[in-house]
């Protein structure tokens, strides 16, 4: 700034061009017009003024020093301008343009009056006869093969090039669809030569490590440790693994899949929330206790007013469902697998299965009408009938003595253990089912009034799991370890084959309306078969984390439910429309838990009130739970 200072020249300082540096020890600075000495100005200022002059002058900083004339001069805003444009390297004067229009004096233009008018020379269009004698003179060398022509170099031996070396990593390179080439990773602990102790194998893990396969390990090597990496031997699989490497980067095909956005929500389908589903079951509220075994099967009377249940420790139990009241108890003498109260409402029969017989108890928990209706049944076979044929091995026989007086009517005894009874929608037929991969006797029907037996079944077609009646049409559900066969009963033939993806069904239940069939199998799965769609399922529901034991539908209600071994039994809202065009509604609703967990089994059956929303479950925990 001081240097600006010296551009303004004092008009009091006569000296003239003589450099300020010689009057640096003299008081004056120059002579006036009489020859007087011009005193330079007194300056005692120190540090100290200076430092409170910065402080506190706020023209301090535009304030220079002039050497020529001794004085502070305070810088215009001008002035301060042109400093600023010259640190900035600009011109000092405002208005000048560095950027002016060039003239172009010589342009592409042809104009009227060019700067020279002299003609082209001669030998602009004239052939060089030098270069003419240079060229033959070199296609003379090359046909006498003096010359040899440059010829390209063609190395046999193979050039080898980076396949990825004209990778484009711009813009443009992310919509090509193609992916650069994977990085290696970046080495670990483990490939270090001196690695912490915690890298290296124990004896357990170096024998786990030997014993899996090369593809499962999550090392290819065993870590090892040297004292100095003189000692490192060279890696043996060195060559194999870059091998390996090349061949993974040229012949992996590396594609980008160009994924359409779109918002994850909009995929899941717009299901009502269960609020708008009630009435279903969600709350326990009875425990029916007494049993002392596995409680496997259980059926409500049509009425609703009494539970029927069949245990392991021998017994059947007659409770009734407001109270929890065991209101009987019929020991049968063996381990009970299946109970089925008659549905019709003008009996009141049950069916125990045990063993390799299948007793029909009459409870007499109704009034007197329905109890004489239901020994009429019994004692309806006309006398003098012949025996059916094909039944030899099905016995017939009435209760005697003590059982008697404890309900059992009727015994009929199978050849085989039986292991499900289900009755037929008007309680005059029942069907036993007894598994035998061997035999094609595995299913009998048996007429109750005539008190006959049949096998509707002339060759095995697999291992029988269990089986069930259409509720208004004369068909047969059959389900086998993989397949449900539905037959007609009237034309004696197979009509459909349902095939249920999974690889042990469990159990089945038939839809009130007959369209509709439902199956629980042992790898956790619950199919829903639509019968005029598929002979698919129409919805897979893997919903349980263990095999399903029981599933069951609701005779009044859009509801159904499954039971399984991890304790718990789901229930979901299933509505059927009566427009075909239309797809069941099915939306899981409610978990129910309460049973606990006995050797490795959770619920074990699975049942509906036949007018209420209530569901019936029965456990190994031996105990039966309403939920309502």
């Amino acid at each position: 700034m001081e240097d600006i200072a010296l551009s303004f020249p004092d008009i009091r300082n006569t000296v003239g061009n003589i450099p300020v540096e010689w009057y640096k020890d003299f008081p004056h600075i120059g002579y006036n017009l009489d020859g007087k000495k011009i005193y330079k100005p007194i300056r005692n200022k120190d540090e100290l003024d200076d430092f409170l002059d910065k402080m506190e002058n706020p023209e301090y900083w535009r304030t220079v020093h002039d050497k020529q004339t001794g004085s502070d001069i305070v810088l215009s805003d001008d002035q301060v301008e042109l400093v600023n444009r010259l640190q900035r390297g600009q011109f000092g004067d405002v208005n000048f343009n560095e950027y002016e229009p060039m003239v172009e004096f010589f342009s592409s233009d042809v104009m009227i009056h060019p700067i020279t008018n002299r003609p082209a020379d001669k030998r602009s269009f004239i052939p060089s006869l030098t270069e003419k004698e240079k060229v033959s003179k070199l296609v003379h060398a090359i046909k006498m093969g003096w010359l040899k022509p440059r010829r390209v170099e063609d190395d046999g031996r193979g050039r080898y090039y980076d396949l990825w070396a004209s990778e484009d990593s711009s813009i443009l390179a992310r919509h090509r669809m193609h992916l650069p080439a994977p990085k290696i990773p970046l080495p670990g602990h483990h490939e270090s030569y001196n690695p912490p102790p915690e890298y290296l194998f124990t004896d357990e893990e170096r024998a786990l490590w030997e014993q899996q396969d090369p593809g499962d390990r999550k090392l290819p090597f065993v870590p090892r440790k040297y004292s100095s990496l003189r000692q490192v031997p060279a890696f043996s699989h060195f060559i194999h693994e870059r091998f390996e490497r090349c061949l993974d980067l040229y012949l992996c095909p590396r594609q980008r899949k160009m994924r359409v956005n779109v918002n994850p929500e909009d995929l899941i389908p717009q299901l009502p929330k269960p609020k708008d589903l009630q009435p279903f079951p969600t709350t326990q509220s009875l425990v029916y206790r007494g049993h002392s075994g596995l409680v496997r099967s259980i059926s409500v009377s049509p009425s609703g007013q009494w539970l029927a249940s069949g245990s392991d420790d021998g017994s059947v139990r007659f409770w009734e469902v407001c109270s929890s009241r065991c209101m009987k108890m019929v020991q049968v003498g063996g381990a009970v697998k299946s109970v089925a109260w008659n549905p019709n409402p003008s009996v009141c029969l049950l069916a125990v299965a045990l063993d390799s017989v299948v007793l029909i108890l009459s409870p007499s928990l109704a009034d007197k009408q329905v109890i004489l209706s239901s020994e009429r049944l019994l004692s309806a076979q006309q006398e003098g009938e012949e025996p059916a044929e094909g039944n030899g091995s099905v016995v017939w026989s009435e209760a005697e003595g003590e059982e008697l007086n404890q309900g059992v009517r009727l015994k009929i005894q199978h050849p085989k253990a039986v292991h499900q009874v289900v009755w037929h929608a008007k309680g005059d037929y029942l069907a036993s089912v007894m598994p035998d991969n061997t035999s094609h006797l595995q299913v009998y029907i048996h007429q109750l009034s005539r008190r006959r037996s049949q096998n509707p079944f002339s060759r095995n077609k697999g291992l029988v799991q269990c089986v069930s009646f259409h509720p208004i049409r004369p068909y047969f559900f059959v389900a086998t370890q993989r397949s449900i066969r539905i037959y007609n009963l009237v034309k004696q033939e197979m009509t459909k084959k349902l095939q249920a993806n999974s690889k042990w069904i469990s159990s089945m239940a038939v839809h009130p309306g007959g369209d509709h069939v439902i199956c629980g199998s042992y790898d956790c799965k619950l199919s829903w078969f639509d019968l005029d769609l598929s002979t698919k399922p129409y919805k897979m529901l893997r919903h349980h984390k263990k095999a399903v034991r029981g599933v069951a539908y609701h005779r009044l209600y859009p509801l159904f439910a499954s039971a399984s071994d991890d304790g718990s039994v789901i229930v979901c809202h299933g509505t059927v429309y009566n427009d075909l065009l239309q797809n069941p509604l099915i939306v899981p609703v409610k978990v129910l838990r309460g049973h606990v967990m006995t050797h490795d089994l959770g619920v074990l059956d699975v049942t509906f009130h036949p007018t209420q929303p209530w569901v019936f479950s029965s456990g190994a925990d031996a105990t039966i739970r309403l939920f309502t």
